[in-house]
């Protein structure tokens, strides 16, 4: 009789490919963010990014508003805190005053203006 060896995870429900391409992306993911970490990426070194990149001081980032640029500065904030390290949306909220579900929507906002833009969080 043959043994046949599947890549599993109980908590992936999916054939075996898929299971295996989401297991490879999350190695992918966590590789990243310890990269970012060793270079020193943290919170506060994304505000600066995002400053350096939109042309706004950092603090001006931090400050509650609706002013066009303060919003898509945040947005990138949330974006890179939240998918580049891994930061929890609460956090976020918590450091900007926002709401867990305006972080949501501001990850989403960050991620097009990011794309639209080709914006980097790495030079």
């Amino acid at each position: 009789m043959q043994r046949v060896h599947l890549k599993v995870d109980e908590r992936i429900l999916g054939d075996s490919d898929f299971v295996k391409t989401v297991l490879e992306e999350a190695r992918e993911n966590m590789e990243r963010r310890y990269r970012l970490q060793a270079q020193g990426f943290d919170f506060k070194k994304v505000l600066h990014r995002v400053g350096e990149l939109l042309e706004i001081d950092p603090q001006e980032i931090l400050l509650t508003g609706k002013q066009p640029l303060r919003v898509r500065a945040r947005s990138l904030v949330c974006y890179w805190a939240v998918k580049e390290l891994g930061m929890a949306g609460t956090e976020i909220a918590k450091i900007l005053s926002l709401t867990q579900p305006a972080v949501s929507k501001s990850v989403q906002r960050g991620e097009k203006l990011a794309s639209e833009f080709r914006l980097s969080l790495v030079d």
